[in-house]
């Protein structure tokens, strides 16, 4: 069965369209089927895969719109077993466009099932925001991972983001969790990190994930090249850490070592 996960923090520059571009493509090469889709009007995930916007026409916002296909508007990769349903501009209007819609909340849910037999995974990249899109994120997904940023406020907007979710989960989605929370921009030389690091596992305990991302000069460079930390420079600290965070994953949804 389809494992889909949404990366959501209503913070921005935490780091979130860089992990949910490096966990795909960690996934893909270690030979899981693996759909990410751009939902974020910016399009950065598509930048970070090495499209340009001026050079296709497929986008989600079609697809949540119902005016387009799911099939139709899903893009492959340089990485073998990775595609794309990329964003566009017109997203930037979807949070509007949805507001008189009937059955807003699951427009991303029910476009997916099209698909979703033809992936291992399919990974939510949300907008740093709460609204109608990442609720649409959050009511498709069975697993959410917050990416979260070694800074002094972290925990204080987290809170408001697992408030929510629990809503959501009550209301809209009752099979949706957790999976666990992702230190990123990690630098151990700073004390603040470490307690940060602390707190987070003190109040979250086994839903932290034990592999931390650390800041590293190749996964900020990668973007611009068009290509994941792992295709850019392998053995880099990032990329090794998000092969490391991509089997964590694995272990906990498929081999159900839910305190990996």
């Amino acid at each position: 069965m389809v494992q889909i996960i949404a990366f959501a923090n209503q913070k921005g520059g935490v780091g979130k369209t860089t992990t949910a571009i490096n966990l795909s493509a960690s996934l893909a090469a270690i030979k899981k089927r693996v759909l990410l889709v751009d939902l974020d009007a910016q399009g950065n995930a598509g930048t970070g895969l090495g499209f340009v916007r001026a050079s296709h026409s497929q986008s989600v916002y079609g697809v949540i719109m119902g005016t387009a296909k799911v099939a139709d508007n899903i893009l492959s990769t340089a990485v073998p077993g990775l595609h794309i349903l990329p964003s566009s501009q017109a997203l930037s209007g979807a949070e509007v466009d949805l507001l008189d819609m009937d059955n807003r909340e699951y427009r991303l849910r029910d476009a997916l099932k099209e698909v979703s037999g033809y992936y291992d995974y399919i990974l939510l990249d949300c907008p740093p925001a709460l609204g109608y899109l990442t609720l649409n994120a959050l009511t498709s997904a069975n697993h959410v991972i917050i990416p979260l940023q070694c800074e002094f406020f972290a925990l204080e907007g987290v809170q408001h983001l697992i408030n929510a979710i629990k809503e959501i989960k009550i209301k809209w989605n009752p099979n949706l969790d957790i999976l666990g929370v992702l230190l990123t921009m990690y630098d151990k030389r700073y004390g603040l990190t470490k307690a940060v690091d602390e707190d987070v596992r003190n109040t979250f305990g086994d839903k932290v994930f034990k592999t931390v991302v650390p800041r590293n000069v190749r996964v900020s460079e990668a973007p611009s090249h068009g290509k994941p930390a792992l295709f850019y420079d392998f053995n880099s600290s990032g990329a090794q850490a998000y092969l490391r965070v991509a089997t964590e994953v694995v272990n906990k949804l498929e081999k159900g070592d839910l305190n990996v």
